[in-house]
């Protein structure tokens, strides 16, 4: 079988950032494939499940309210616990869509109340959430995405 792409990327020597991890085209249709890369892999703590949990109902409804809605497909963890998958209509590239996962990043760190979505009857696993966690991870993300701007794959 063929190595597939996500793979042949070096996770030695990656870094927290946004990266384009793949584009698909099919009949015409363009799917970009971001990375939301969190953490370090491979060389520092995987992130707490929980949190990863929360990001994810905070960030997926964020981005299905959002004024770009329409161009959002996924959003969700990796199963490396080291970041996010977002999938969004178009041959994006990270530039594209940099002030909309800072908006994201914002609107999970101004976040107070019940999370979307976690109750029995929305939820497979309702009760594993941790906001408290969810905002330290976000809010270095949103400082490293800032501070370093990184929009490639470091081979």
């Amino acid at each position: 079988m063929d190595k597939i792409e996500s793979f042949k990327v070096n996770h030695l020597t990656l870094e927290p950032g946004l990266y384009v991890s793949r584009t698909d085209e099919r009949e015409g249709v363009k799917v970009t494939t971001f990375d939301l890369r969190f953490t370090s892999p491979n060389r520092e703590p995987v992130m707490d499940v929980p949190a990863i949990h929360t990001i994810e109902h905070l960030g997926a409804t964020f981005l299905r309210n959002s004024s770009r809605k329409e161009e959002v497909l996924y959003f969700g963890p990796m199963g490396c616990r080291t970041g996010f998958y977002l999938l969004m209509f178009g041959g994006l590239s990270p530039k594209n869509i940099f002030s909309l996962v800072l908006e994201m990043c914002d609107y999970i760190l101004e976040f107070d109340g019940d999370i979307p979505g976690a109750k029995p009857e929305e939820c497979g696993n309702f009760s594993e959430q941790n906001l408290s966690v969810a905002k330290y991870y976000v809010k270095r993300y949103k400082s490293d995405l800032k501070r370093f701007k990184r929009f490639v794959y470091k081979q």
